[in-house]
């Protein structure tokens, strides 16, 4: 079986998630390349150090160039706040090597058009991370929503809410930090895994009206004193689309402030004939509209129906490590153009079509008026 060298650079939270998908690769029925994890970088030595426990780590390193430098690495996946996006992304597509890409892609529009015309311009298989659409009850949204069962779009919603801003007095980390998350905020944090079913189904906004929040303005700085946070906290997009003619709304909620929830991912469509909404509020259940005489929302209850199959049974249920590991099943499935008619991670087009969104989004709320999203 054909090997694929993997390379970290961020050793945080995300990167440990990315070394123990690897680490239980082989839970993957007959997927078509081994993927192992061969160097990590971070700037902290101390973050490097729940490395050493895998033994397929060659390199463990401080210096993302030398890490670079490595001729046998085949893939770079890289962990680190917006404002560096742009020029380790560049790096990484100019030391010859393919890249799994943090969202939001940049921290700014110009950001993410310049790493999308570099990875076109060299040829490199670029994508970007959004792990809960690899969910079962997403998997079911998507499907349905490409079946013509839900007839005429009448509307649509999709969201993702935590409750990480909800305590006041919790320190401030660069993600609550303009000059870090950059001028999007919570839309740069939140909004990619939002977008990207309604972008891979087509879904391109037309025009945007926005009302972005910033409640929490200061924060504990760990060292005794406070802490401006200039990022958006919450925000409300109302959007539109035109679809066959027709005029629909479709609403995008990103929210850092949502009393109640922690992980909350969810969308819901609904048509003329039928519809079709699932939560990550309650895991398992898919939710189906349909009308023969009387209307029906339907129950299902979901197992672990994942696009690509492992060795758990099917009437399990999955998990954030577990879409998080079909997330990187996708994209070293299409690298090796085996991905066939599932689907597959945010493209560098779709990436740069958030930003845009999000840019308008930002010229609405100022102006207090509907925007029109400017696509390339």
């Amino acid at each position: 079986m054909k090997t694929v060298n993997t390379a970290i650079i961020g050793g945080g939270l995300m990167g440990k998630e990315v070394a123990s998908a690897f680490g239980r690769w082989f839970a993957l029925n007959d997927f078509p390349v081994k993927v192992q994890l061969t160097a990590v970088c971070d700037l902290n030595p101390q973050a490097l150090q729940w490395y050493r426990q895998i033994p397929s780590v060659e390199l463990l390193t401080t210096d993302y160039k030398e890490l670079l430098k490595k001729e046998d690495i085949d893939v770079v996946y890289v962990a680190l706040p917006h404002h560096l996006h742009r020029e380790y992304y560049l790096e990484v597509l100019e030391s010859g090597k393919d890249l799994l890409a943090e969202k939001p892609f940049g921290i700014d529009l110009e950001a993410a058009v310049a790493i999308r015309d570099k990875a076109r311009e060299l040829g490199r298989f670029v994508r970007c991370s959004s792990e809960m659409p690899f969910l079962p009850g997403a998997q079911r949204v998507y499907a349905e929503a490409l079946s013509g069962r839900i007839g005429r779009i009448l509307d649509i919603r999709a969201g993702f809410l935590h409750s990480s801003d909800m305590d006041p007095e919790k320190p401030i980390n660069w993600k609550r930090q303009e000059a870090f998350c950059g001028k999007i905020g919570v839309m740069g944090d939140l909004g990619m895994h939002v977008m990207h079913l309604p972008l891979r189904l087509g879904w391109k906004p037309a025009d945007v009206f926005a009302r972005l929040q910033k409640i929490v303005t200061e924060r504990p700085d760990g060292k005794g004193g406070r802490a401006v946070c200039d990022t958006w906290n919450n925000a409300t997009l109302l959007t539109t689309l035109e679809l066959e003619g027709e005029t629909v709304p479709m609403s995008l909620e990103m929210k850092r402030l949502a009393p109640g929830e922690t992980n909350t991912w969810l969308i819901e469509i609904n048509g003329t004939e039928g519809g079709v909404k699932y939560s990550t509020k309650d895991t398992k259940a898919l939710w189906r509209f349909h009308r023969s005489g009387e209307q029906v929302w339907q129950r299902t209850d979901l197992g672990f129906q994942v696009p690509f199959p492992t060795v758990t049974g099917g009437i399990f249920e999955p998990g954030f490590p577990d879409c998080f590991m079909q997330m990187l099943a996708a994209y070293f499935a299409e690298r090796e153009g085996a991905l066939g008619s599932r689907l597959g991670c945010v493209t560098p087009d779709e990436a740069v079509s958030s930003h845009q969104v999000f840019k308008a989004a930002l010229e609405s709320h100022l102006s207090g008026s509907v925007v029109k999203v400017a696509y390339d």
